[in-house]
């Protein structure tokens, strides 16, 4: 069985998490992905730890869990890109790819004779990605950008927090790099919307892809909330600005999500929580107006979710069809029935530690099932393969390259 992307190679130059993120999608779709790597260092996620893996006899490797998290399926190779012999490499591999992917610094691959303007002329269908943080142009195209920054100049941490006045209160990230995840995201859609310009044209081009600009995209609701209304939104804690009630409520043993995203779904809870009052008072029975009187109507919900423990109302919503769940812990989450059920934890073989433990890739095609996942490579592990096999290269030479430290 092969994958959708079979038959496509992915050059990825690119480090720590959002051009890594990219790289990933395509090899659990099929693409081949040959990972670059610096010789003895690596990706700077190999060392973002603890917690790191541990091998068969139990000793703590220099594999981190987040390097694990978004390298499966690619291949590693090791090269000094400073070093000549090194760019040679890269040049050639690159002529022999679909796609590249790089998140260096605006002009940090020229000096190298390894932007796009350049290699475009040895491949002129290559796709190449770049990912920084502010993109190739503009007043900040220079500056670094990293994922928590991004959030907070973006404006998701301006919406995501506790109010002002309690206690707790100040803008939070979220708690995963969730702008990374979206433009490694993005630069898939983008690479695979210009493969189909090339299957029309045979011209590859240059993506431009920026974490800011990512992350202004993907304010969604409450980008239009702002532009519609020019009131600037605010932190609401777990409480949703255009839906009521929709966030996070105590129980008696803990607390629960309660989204009841329209008006059929408000009556059905106030006749499963004994309060059909609620849905019948001209205050709540439309969203606007729950929206509108939120401080009056939420108390009333709190009140009545906190006199039964949380899987009581679990049980009951879900027969009244109301939208609601637990709030898990990691533990729970893998433990779940439902992503048990649609096999979201998977282990693969890995060189160091047997076994690795790995999340599965969401997709569920019905002709091109996604295959199990291949373990992170260990650094290098693949280096004198690809130089054999696919750029042929000879074993005296691979050593030649070793020694000098090209590779």
């Amino acid at each position: 069985m092969t994958g959708c992307l079979t038959g496509l190679r992915v050059l990825d130059l690119s480090r720590v998490l959002a051009g890594p993120w990219a790289g990933q999608i395509f090899a659990d779709l099929g693409a081949e992905v040959i990972k670059v790597e610096r010789p003895d260092v690596g990706d700077d996620t190999r060392g973002w730890g603890p917690p790191f893996l541990v091998d068969q006899e139990g000793r703590e490797t220099s594999e981190a869990a987040y390097f694990l998290s978004c390298n499966r399926g690619k291949k590693s190779i090791t090269i000094d890109i400073r070093n000549p012999d090194g760019q040679d490499l890269v040049r050639k591999l690159a002529a022999k790819s679909d796609f590249l992917l790089e998140n260096y610094k605006v002009g940090g691959l020229a000096k190298y004779g390894l932007s796009y303007q350049h290699l475009r002329k040895l491949n002129p269908g290559l796709i190449y990605c770049s990912i920084t943080g502010f993109g190739q142009d503009g007043p900040y195209k220079d500056r670094a950008g990293y994922d928590f920054m991004i959030q907070a100049m973006g404006g998701l941490m301006s919406v995501t927090g506790l109010p002002d006045g309690m206690a707790g209160a100040g803008p939070v990230k979220v708690g995963v790099a969730i702008t990374d995840l979206f433009t490694g995201m993005y630069a898939t859609v983008a690479m695979l919307a210009a493969l189909e310009h090339r299957r029309r044209t045979g011209e590859g081009q240059w993506i431009d892809l920026s974490l800011l600009d990512v992350q202004v995209a993907t304010l969604a609701n409450q980008a239009l909330n702002y532009l519609t209304s020019g009131d600037v939104p605010r932190r609401l804690g777990n409480a949703h600005p255009n839906i009521a009630p929709y966030e996070a409520f105590p129980t008696s043993d803990g607390y629960m999500i309660l989204a009841v995203g329209n008006d059929d779904q408000f009556s059905r809870f106030c006749s499963a929580a004994g309060r059909p009052d609620l849905s019948k008072d001209p205050r709540f029975a439309t969203n606007s107006g729950r929206v509108e009187n939120r401080r009056a109507l939420i108390p009333q919900v709190a009140a009545v979710l906190a006199q039964h423990p949380t899987n009581h109302w679990l049980e009951m919503l879900e027969i009244a069809r109301v939208p609601c769940g637990p709030i898990n812990a990691l533990d729970r989450v893998f433990k779940d029935p439902q992503v048990k059920h649609r096999r979201m934890c998977v282990s693969a073989s890995h060189a160091a530690a047997g076994k690795v433990g790995l999340v599965a890739s969401p997709i569920k095609f019905s002709n091109t099932p996604v295959a199990d996942p291949k373990a992170p490579p260990l650094l290098g592990e693949h280096t004198d393969e690809i130089l054999a096999d696919l750029l042929g290269i000879s074993r005296d030479r691979i050593e030649v390259l070793r020694t000098q430290g090209s590779i």
